[in-house]
């Protein structure tokens, strides 16, 4: 990503990260992610004490820190207009607010009537996000998942507060869940942004909280693994609803990495939805899962940073799609 925006003078700053433990019970989860960092091939990985976060980051806090010079930050609206442009120049074409309706098989193509009118292929790509499991359904397959909606609330760091965050301070993860937690990240305009939690959203589409889809939360209940997946993350959902719908909890969680951020430091950000893959047996998967069927390749889940991710992550999928879509 650093390598493409800096070939197509699109903004970036590779500023570093700090991946901060604040509880005993996360200095092995910390060692662990610095061992598998190097096994990936990134280099100068550091375990830091507090005094060196402090150089790097002068008001965090925490027992001990993961730095990761190599992180950085752009403005990933300008990298998909750049590919965009790219794919345009190539030859593709990009239709927009065109809805899939139906998914027509033959042995000769495969047709995709839509709102914008039909079009066929020899070959199909689904990459449609919070509808995947549903166009492998339209397409006559079974994706062994459905995609349950998590929606994920920011708040912003007031302009004159910014200066308490540096670069990007992040929690270490729980294993438990594919959510990273709470975390600071500075953008490329100076801007800070606060969060995401993750709350299980009541639409697929579910960017606020009057957002409603009886449709979409009867899928998600008629789903087996959606209980089992409940029975053993309830606690965990409680406690991210109670982040969402309080301030002052919100802020709790962030002062574990900051502890100096107050109520009147943060105001309301954005918000996204997380296109959640969930097995039948209540796992919440944090891997990608591709479905193959014959000449239709379906991705159902692609993992949180996929923006960041993205080049490599088409690459994946094209190699994944090679053989079995029979492309050149």
């Amino acid at each position: 990503m650093v390598d493409f925006c800096r070939a197509h003078r699109i903004p970036h700053l590779v500023c570093g990260k700090v991946i901060v433990a604040t509880r005993r019970e996360e200095l092995p989860r910390l060692e662990e992610l610095r061992r598998r960092g190097e096994a990936n091939g990134l280099t100068g990985l550091r375990l830091i004490g507090p005094e060196e976060l402090r150089e790097i980051e002068p008001h965090a806090t925490g027992l001990r820190a993961l730095f990761v010079p190599s992180t950085g930050v752009t403005d990933y609206a300008a990298v998909c207009e750049k590919y965009a442009e790219l794919i345009s120049m190539s030859g593709g074409t990009i239709f927009t607010s065109a809805k899939a309706l139906a998914i027509r098989r033959s042995a000769s193509e495969i047709a995709v009537e839509t709102s914008r009118g039909a079009f066929s292929t020899n070959a199909l790509i689904n990459c449609a996000g919070l509808f995947s499991d549903r166009i492998a359904h339209m397409a006559g397959d079974d994706p062994g998942v459905i995609i349950v909606p998590f929606r994920g609330e920011y708040y912003d760091l007031k302009p004159s507060r910014a200066s308490l965050v540096r670069a990007l301070i992040y929690p270490v993860p729980d294993p438990r869940f594919p959510f990273l937690g709470v975390h600071f990240t500075r953008r490329v305009s100076g801007q800070v942004d606060a969060g995401p939690n993750a709350v299980l959203a009541l639409a697929r589409e579910g960017y606020r909280h009057s957002d409603v889809s009886a449709r979409d939360i009867a899928s998600s209940l008629a789903f087996p693994g959606f209980w089992r997946m409940a029975r053993q993350h309830w606690r965990s959902g409680i406690d991210e609803w109670r982040r969402s719908l309080s301030k002052s909890a919100f802020v709790h969680a962030l002062q574990r990495l900051v502890p100096e951020i107050g109520d009147r430091d943060l105001v309301p950000g954005g918000s996204g939805v997380r296109a959640q893959a969930l097995k039948p047996d209540g796992t919440l998967v944090d891997d990608f899962h591709f479905v193959s069927s014959g000449k239709i390749l379906h991705v159902l889940n692609v993992p949180s940073p996929a923006a960041t991710a993205s080049l490599a992550i088409a690459k994946t999928i094209v190699d994944s799609a090679v053989a079995p879509l029979e492309l050149s």
